[in-house]
């Protein structure tokens, strides 16, 4: 069934972390949330996993609150930057006692992931350097095997071949056990093919909730000289225009095909990562 946000509304004194925010994460897909520094991710994946509570709205979890509700709770698992474990505590009692929580905690897989990490059970969490804690948070979560995983920032620290590693055991670990993923990251380009589903949050609010492929392919690029580019663009749903002396480019919701297209003018496609800066830097603009 999911987990459903309903009208979930969050301030910290005068700032507003979330503002009505309503969605529905469905089984079994992996989505990406994305967002700017202080737009509400990392504060929506708290309150569904009921780290923090909602000034208003509720989440629910297969039609079950999640408030105060451990057999919901049980169904998900948040990965974040937070040690919440004891400071003396080494990398393999932590295993053991996050197995105590999660009983589909698979101590073999563990273990055999933290060795093709190169990671040392035997050393205190602590000791770990901000790529190991990352690794450590990683294989932790890909071995608790609940429904639910919530990743925020998962790679942080890492170096590119252990970026490159952990995407590859995680799409291999998502068709072996298929599970809903949220992934939170500013590293787009790297999961844009990862990612079935894009949840897009600005100033807390939900600002796109579309399937990756949906998005991409309602939205096109033009450049050319700024004059031919200002004409074109009249009447025409545009996201974002950035210019670099006397050319421009422009991105634009819809579709076009390069007949359509006046001479001089050069038709684009657009991934994910420069989707998302075009949408950015459009909405700081309006």
């Amino acid at each position: 069934m999911g987990i459903e946000l309903k009208n979930v509304s969050k301030r910290f004194g005068g700032t507003c972390a979330l503002d009505g925010v309503s969605l529905t994460l469905e089984g079994a897909k992996i989505y990406g949330l994305l967002g700017n520094n202080g737009a509400g991710k990392t504060t929506m994946l708290n309150i569904i996993t009921n780290r923090l509570y909602p000034d208003s709205g509720e989440v629910l979890l297969d039609g079950e609150p999640t408030a105060d509700n451990d057999s919901a709770l049980g169904k998900i698992y948040m990965m974040g930057e937070q040690n919440l474990f004891p400071d003396d505590m080494r990398v393999g009692k932590a295993f053991e006692v996050t197995a105590r929580f999660y009983p589909a905690f698979d101590m073999e897989y563990a273990n055999r992931l933290a060795q093709r990490f190169g990671l040392s059970t035997k050393k205190k969490i602590t000791a770990l350097s901000t790529g190991y804690a990352s690794i450590f948070g990683l294989v932790t979560a890909l071995s608790v095997n609940t429904p639910y995983l919530l990743l925020d920032e998962p790679v942080l620290g890492l170096d590119a071949q252990h970026r490159d590693m952990f995407y590859k055991i995680l799409i291999e670990k998502y068709m072996e056990h298929p599970c809903t993923i949220v992934i939170s990251t500013h590293l787009i380009q790297e999961i844009s093919n990862l990612i079935e589903h894009t949840l897009i949050i600005r100033n807390g609010r939900i600002i796109k909730d579309l399937p990756r492929e949906d998005l991409l392919a309602g939205c096109y690029t033009v450049s050319g000289p700024a004059g031919l580019v200002e004409r074109y663009l009249k009447g025409r749903d545009v996201i974002s225009v950035s210019s670099i002396g006397g050319l421009k480019t422009a991105c634009l919701q819809g579709t076009s095909e390069a007949k359509d297209l006046p001479a001089g003018l050069e038709l684009g496609t657009v991934n994910l990562q420069d989707y998302f800066i075009s949408l950015m830097n459009g909405e700081e603009n309006r």
